[in-house]
Parts: structure tokens; sequence; C-alpha cells
């Protein structure tokens, strides 16, 4: 059976649009803004990579071939989008006590094991800023030799005004900046130029920089994207994505320096994920120095899995508002779900008939539908549900299902024997907590807590007392 043709809303056009490439191409080329290695992912830039990992799964089950590039920015993010402020990778260097080397290597580890603990995909391609410099600073001195750059003294800039459409993707309002722009400009001739190069202090060294024809310093943030994408996906891409916070500064600077330096669309489907909110919030941020991660989840004792069912409840445009309830409710649907499918695991499916295809076509009808999620999987349990299909069949349509789901629902289960000596351990160690927590004594309750979770248990704290699971 013919699938169906797939729409995906392009934030450029703010359509939905029909996926298809270009004559002759043989796969999809998708680059992905990856992160700062500063510090780690909170759950909210997990629902991004989230959103991301449908994407590609969804392509694929379209049967199309995808190359995914994901890069990660280990120098040039500068605390604000005005080009000033400290480098966020200096500032978590700073705030550990290692070098910038040390935590872009230690967070990039923590990242990509996040996405392995939540099955994200791994890209086709890992790019690193500082190991694209030559890239940068070339694309930097095309941008220079067709008059798009002016030197300030603290850096090289993109002359915005001389990009007629730098205003459409956002939809700015340049007249209106133009009259506002009361600001303390600086050396910028205008509010969206945007710094290419900046150049190290006078006063003291950077621990990040290099040699460039304009002199010693280091990139901006947004060439860098510029610069990876277009190395390893050729000078049009067919999908950008990212988070929407990305849409009026970082992606809008992306399209301006990549199409002025090339003379070509940067990218044909632009894609962008909403914020998850807590607290009734916009977005949940690194700023507050107080932010959740997956780490934390797996503390309280939800399954990442769990998480990423959460963030499948509702369609990528969306806003996710994340309560502790919510995350519940969302352990107790995949609770339900393997109850129902688990005796399926390590057993053979077979072809559908007519009547079960329907079920197929309901999904891909969602799917199609820009990567409705929620609406498939309603079509999910609704299969599961029907008597009228045979087991067998229920096996084949979950495994094409849960391709585009990733919720390891027929993944034989990860069974660990631990031996009597090994629980009676971990049963004094809750006890001793447990006493603890009773004489407020919460130093010592934490430092016990702590002590469970590097033996590998999770604990959880109710009005009925406290019950413990190994990881």
């Amino acid at each position: 059976m013919t699938k169906k043709e797939l729409y995906l809303y392009n934030t450029a056009s703010r359509l939905k649009e029909q996926f298809i490439l270009l004559q002759g191409a043989s796969e999809v080329k998708m680059y992905a803004c990856g992160p700062t290695v500063y510090h780690y992912a909170h759950i909210g830039n997990l629902r991004t990579y989230l959103f991301e990992d449908l994407l590609r799964r969804s392509l694929e089950f379209f049967g199309f071939k995808v190359r995914h590039v994901i890069n990660i920015t280990d120098v040039g993010h500068l605390t604000s989008d005005q080009d000033d402020g400290e480098d966020k990778m200096e500032i978590g260097a700073e705030r550990t006590g290692k070098t910038v080397w040390e935590i872009a290597e230690d967070y990039t580890n923590k990242f990509k094991d996040d996405l392995k603990r939540l099955n994200i995909l791994p890209p086709t391609i890992w790019c690193k800023a500082t190991d694209h410099i030559s890239e940068q600073i070339k694309l930097i001195e095309t941008l220079e030799a067709k008059g798009y750059t002016y030197r300030t003294s603290d850096g090289v800039y993109f002359d915005s005004l001389k990009f007629p459409k730098y205003a459409d993707f956002a939809r700015l309002d340049i007249a209106g900046l133009r009259s506002g722009a009361r600001i303390d400009l600086g050396e910028k001739k205008f509010t969206t130029d945007f710094a290419l190069w900046k150049f190290s202090p006078t006063d003291r060294k950077r621990a990040m920089e290099w040699d460039s024809p304009w002199g010693v310093g280091f990139p901006g943030w947004h060439i860098e994207c510029s610069a990876m994408s277009m190395a390893h996906l050729g000078e049009t891409l067919d999908i950008h994505c990212g988070g929407t916070d990305h849409v009026r500064v970082h992606h809008t600077n992306e399209i301006a320096q990549s199409e002025c330096a090339t003379g070509k669309p940067f990218a044909r489907f632009w894609l962008h994920g909403e914020f998850l909110r807590e607290n009734s919030s916009d977005k949940m941020s690194k700023s507050s120095g107080d932010f959740l991660t997956l780490d934390l989840l797996a503390e309280k004792g939800f399954d990442p899995i769990a998480y990423r069912l959460f963030s499948l409840t509702s369609h990528y445009r969306n806003y996710l508002n994340f309560s502790w309830e919510a995350m519940e409710s969302a352990q107790e649907s995949l609770n339900a779900l393997r109850k129902k499918t688990q005796h399926f695991i390590g057993l053979e499916g077979k072809p559908v008939s007519v009547d079960a295809r329907e079920w197929s076509i309901k999904f891909q009808q969602y799917i199609a539908d820009d990567l409705n999620s929620s609406g498939a999987l309603g079509v999910l349990h609704l299969m599961l549900a029907d008597s009228s299909i045979q087991d067998r069949e229920k096996i084949t349509l979950l495994r094409e299902f849960d391709s585009v789901f990733g919720l390891r629902l027929l993944d034989e289960p990860n069974v660990v024997e631990h031996s009597a000596e090994e629980i009676e351990k971990v049963e004094s160690l809750v006890k001793k907590r447990n006493a603890a927590r009773e004489a407020k004594n919460f130093v010592e309750s934490d430092r016990l807590r702590d002590a469970l979770l590097e033996a590998g248990v999770v604990i959880k704290d109710s009005k009925d007392g406290t019950v413990w699971k190994w990881k």
C-alpha cells in the first residue's frame, strides 16, 4: 500500500506544505541546531530533540533516507543576543572549576547519554564548532568580499540592511525597529546587525581563540551553524529545525548570511518546536540555575521513556505544560501500554488483513498531517483494543507504529538479578534514610539518597511511605 503524502508546517511560509525531495536527490538533508555545552540540557531543551526525532522517524517511515546533522556549540555563544556579555562556555568553566575544553567534553557526553536514554536516534553526523573554524573564516571572507560586512573595534559584523529579505522569515517590523532604535548600539550600524567574528579582549587571553585575517578572536554563534550545515549538507538544506526561540534572531541571521554568501535559498523547510512551560512561565530556562534535568526525573522514579510519551501527547507546535502530576499520568500510561503489549515481546507478526490495514491507514493520516503524534497515539490504543484482529496482526502494526513513537514497546526487558545481600543492603539504607527524615536531619537524608542513587536505586516518597526500585 502506498503511504500518504507527508505534509509539514513550514515556518517560512506559515503553511503546511507537502514534503518532497528535489528532483534527482536521494536523501533528506536535515540540520538540527544542537546544544551549547556549558551546562546540562534541561527537559525543555530535550523536548525539542524529541520533536526532531519524531520528524526523522516519520520521514524514514514515509520512505525517505535522512542525512541528519546535529552541531555542538562549544564556543562563541554569548549571553546576549545583542553580541555582548560573556561566552557561555567561559561562564560554565568558571562555575565548575574546569577548563572550557573539559566542560565541553563532559556536557557533550552527558547530552548524548540523555538522547540515548530517551531513545532518540543518533544523527548521521555530529559536528563541533571548534572543529570548523577554517570553514567559518572562509564564509566570513566570502561575505566580506561581497560587501556585506563592516569592522568595529570589537569585531566583524554583518550589515543586515544590505539583505532586503532580512525581515521576511520572522515577520520583523524593520521600520518600527528603525524608528525605535534609541538603544546604545555602540559601533553597530543597526540593531539587527550581528557579529560574525569577535576580537579577543586586549587585557586578557581567552581560553578559546584563533588567528584570523581580522585579528585574534572567535566566531559568532550564528556563523557556526551556517558553516557547519553547508560543510556537511551543501548550500541548500531540505530541512532546518530547532526551537521557536531561534526564529527571530538565530535562524533569521543564518538565512541572511548564508543566502548572501551563496545566492541560493538556505533551507526549503523550517520546522520549530514550541516551549515546555513550567509553573505557567513561558519557557523553561537555565538562567536561574534551577531547572529540571532527565536525571532529576529518574531520581523521582520516572522512566525517561515516560517523558518521551509525555512529549508525544501534545503537538510539537503547541506549548506543553509540565507538572509532576502530568508526569505521574505519563508514567501510568506507559506502564499500561507495556502491560498491554508485553505478551507480544519476542513473537513474530504476520501480514495484516484488509480490515487490520485500516488501522495503519488511520495512523498514517495523523503522522502525515504535520506529525500529529497525539492523534496517532489514539490510533495505537484503539488498535490494541480491537478484538476483531489477530494478535499476530497487532504485533505487525505495533512494530510499524513504534518505529515512529520510539517507545520501545517490543524491546526485551532489561532484567538484572540482584542478590539477597544487595537487597538487604538497600533496605537498610532506606530505613536509615527514613529515620533521618523523621528526625529532620535532611543533610543525612540527602546523603543516603545519593548513596542509593549511586547504587542504582531510585526512591519515591508518598503519604503511604517510601518505595524503592532498581533503575
